[in-house]
């Protein structure tokens, strides 16, 4: 699998990014690429269930903020895209509001 593709991919589900990984860890070149987008993706998955549970819990409290909740849960889906429109470009750009947290954070390449 090219690099690009690996990138891409990564952020397509937690399945697309175990592929990713396994491929990554497989290949004998590591690209920063597709480690840096390895990165980004599974921050905004740890992110998007993070937001997941706090507004699911929020929403049993109180049901009337279910409209605004939904808003809220749709910016994952916001964040995923312009992470792959990154990877296809093969810029390594964190994705906005969360990505600089977790710039950094993961290494694949070891």
């Amino acid at each position: 699998m090219k690099q690009k593709t690996m990138a891409i991919v990564a952020y397509i589900t937690l399945i697309g990014w175990i592929i990713s990984y396994l491929e990554f860890k497989k290949s004998a070149e590591k690209s920063r690429l597709v480690n840096y987008h390895l990165g980004q993706s599974l921050g905004l998955i740890i992110t998007s269930i993070v937001l997941s549970i706090v507004s699911s819990i929020i929403l049993a409290v109180i049901p009337s903020l279910g409209a605004i909740f939904y808003l809220i849960l749709f910016i994952p889906f916001v964040l995923l895209l312009l992470g792959i429109i990154a990877a296809n470009n093969e810029l390594e750009k964190p994705v906005p509001l969360i990505g600089k947290i977790f710039e950094g954070k993961f290494n694949f390449a070891s």
